[in-house]
């Protein structure tokens, strides 16, 4: 692509297309981040320093940080109830088991 041509200044609109990021605080710990169901399948989460220090399963010696299971099971709950919009809607997991995390 050019560096003069249209497409090279395009905005990036792909978190714009329905819910934004919204603030959720872990049931667990209190940890408050940035989170958008963009699916059923697909999170995406915003950390910031204070939720990173406040985490209780995080381990800062362990190194990577792979993510954290309670939060991921509040941010389930939460678009299970609709305080979270799942953009895609699609269909929504029935059994404990189908949903994802």
């Amino acid at each position: 692509m050019r560096p003069g041509s249209r497409l090279a200044h395009r905005p990036d609109h792909r978190l714009t297309d329905g819910a934004p990021m919204r603030p959720l605080a872990c049931d667990r710990c209190a940890a408050e981040v940035l989170v958008r169901k963009s699916s059923w399948q697909q999170t995406s989460v915003q950390w910031n320093a204070r939720a990173t220090a406040a985490c209780a399963e995080r381990d800062p010696a362990a190194g990577a940080f792979e993510g954290c299971r309670s939060l991921r099971d509040t941010i389930r709950e939460a678009a299970l109830r609709g305080t979270i919009e799942v953009v895609d809607g699609g269909e929504q997991p029935t059994a404990v088991a189908d949903r994802i995390p």
